[in-house]
């Protein structure tokens, strides 16, 4: 392995333990508690050595969310996988949004909620559309190519606000499974389909 490789490699592995100490630090204390003083205490380097590959907390809340993303890909990916027929496809990919929402605040918070430097739409990085395909995947079987965007871009908002009401104890926890199966009966009405 030639230096020059080596030291991509260890720069790309310091960059990461930046991101999973944030993560985790967020997860833990909340978001507030993520300064680049803590963070450099944390993985034992210096401030510097943060700042050389972030510029400041928006960046490294950009990059939390980047990777957020990828995993919200990866979680709806599998929860769409193995599924038959439109009801249950729709179902499981609601349940694993909102699962994904409750087991990941300070996650979801950086994704959706806090200043970033992503992109959304057509210009933005590879995870995000991967997250967003994975929501306009499982539309895809039941709505015309001209549709799926939109619907999915529905489905994606109406997802974020059980999300957030559930997160914010606002809604009653007895009743997400109702709530899950009404919000799919309308995705179905919607686009009038049988729920098989």
């Amino acid at each position: 392995m030639s230096t020059q490789t080596r030291k991509e490699r260890e720069r790309t592995e310091r960059r990461q333990r930046i991101i999973d100490a944030a993560r985790d630090l967020a997860e833990a204390q909340g978001w507030e508690a993520v300064t680049v003083r803590r963070l450099a205490d944390r993985i034992e380097y210096s401030q510097p050595v943060l700042y050389s590959h972030f510029a400041g907390k928006s960046a490294i809340v950009s990059a939390v969310a980047e990777q957020g993303f990828a995993d919200l890909a990866t979680t709806l990916g599998q929860a769409r996988a193995g599924m038959t027929g439109s009801a249950e496809r729709l179902a499981g990919a609601a349940r694993a949004y909102l699962d994904f929402a409750a087991v990941n605040p300070a996650l979801y918070d950086a994704m959706f909620s806090m200043s970033t430097d992503l992109t959304f739409g057509p210009e933005a990085s590879q995870p995000l559309r991967d997250a967003f395909g994975e929501l306009e995947a499982i539309f895809r079987p039941l709505v015309e190519e001209a549709d799926l965007g939109a619907r999915a871009e529905v489905a994606w908002s109406a997802l974020h606000g059980l999300a957030t009401l559930e997160r914010g104890r606002r809604l009653r926890p007895e009743l997400r499974e109702r709530r899950l199966a009404l919000l799919v009966a309308e995705w179905l009405a919607a686009i009038d389909v049988s729920p098989a």
